[in-house]
């Protein structure tokens, strides 16, 4: 089969571009880049994702980034249509996993409307990539059972409306996507609603990309934990036990948790 074949005229495959190093990127969404005809690609796409587009590629910017829109969704979406509707092969490149606060029910379900057919190719989401720089763990036999997933985003103006109760309550691995600016929020309404001031976070900044980095700490110093990083930095917050990492110099099965006084 030839490579373009992947992808049939004027139809639009939304492909997981991974956290940002392109060796992250499934083998099915680098064949996705080259077989497509134009790209249309969010601000959290990796440079690196991008210098596998060949040359002869329509590449067109839709930067979404919390702040700064370039483009309304409502735009985003009517760019897609035309493409598709012009016969072309269509990928929709989006940072992590395009059904992970990545909108893609969105960018469906008006395409179907207008008969377009979509396809998903996942990727790698940020939360996974930022636990495995970090040797942690999303979950943990007996301590951390389930993971929970939530964006802190928000519109101008809007307040941030989580239900602090249950997510106190449900234990287990908080990871708060786009967590910076309200960083102190979070951490004295998780705290009010229950949860250990103590616990574990991990604050996790451009995840695997070479400016990477990873911030330990308490659940209670959240605030002062993200105080130095920029606006402009991708940062993902994991709150919970697992996320602790563990020492490098045990054997396996004898790792011992890393702590952050």
């Amino acid at each position: 089969m030839q490579q373009n074949e992947l992808i049939a005229p004027g139809e639009v495959w939304l492909v997981g571009a991974g956290p940002g190093d392109p060796d992250l990127l499934t083998r099915k969404a680098e064949k996705l880049i080259v077989a497509a005809e134009i790209v249309f690609y969010d601000a959290l796409v990796g440079p690196g994702v991008l210098d596998l587009v060949p040359d002869s590629t329509e590449v067109v910017s839709v930067g979404k980034r919390s702040g700064r829109h370039s483009k309304a969704q409502e735009s985003i979406n009517d760019l897609l249509l035309v493409a598709a509707k012009a016969g072309k092969r269509v990928v929709r490149l989006k940072g992590g996993d395009p059904s992970v606060f990545g909108r893609s029910a969105e960018e469906m379900a008006y395409l179907a409307e207008e008969g377009i057919p979509v396809r998903i190719c996942p990727g790698i989401t940020t939360a996974s990539a930022a636990a495995a720089s970090g040797n942690a763990s999303l979950t943990l036999r007996g301590v951390a059972r389930g993971l929970t997933l939530v964006t802190a985003h928000l519109k101008a103006g809007e307040p941030l409306q989580l239900d602090w109760d249950v997510l106190a309550r449900a234990g287990g691995t908080l990871g708060i996507y786009m967590g910076r600016a309200a960083a102190s929020e979070i951490s004295r309404s998780l705290i009010a609603a229950g949860r250990n001031p103590e616990t574990p976070v991990m604050v996790a900044v451009n995840v695997s990309l070479p400016n990477e980095r990873l911030i330990r700490g308490k659940l209670s110093a959240l605030a002062f934990l993200v105080a130095t990083i920029s606006d402009e930095d991708p940062t993902l917050l994991l709150i919970g036990e697992a996320v602790a990492g563990f020492t490098q110099e045990h054997e396996v099965g004898k790792h011992l948790y890393c702590t952050t006084e």
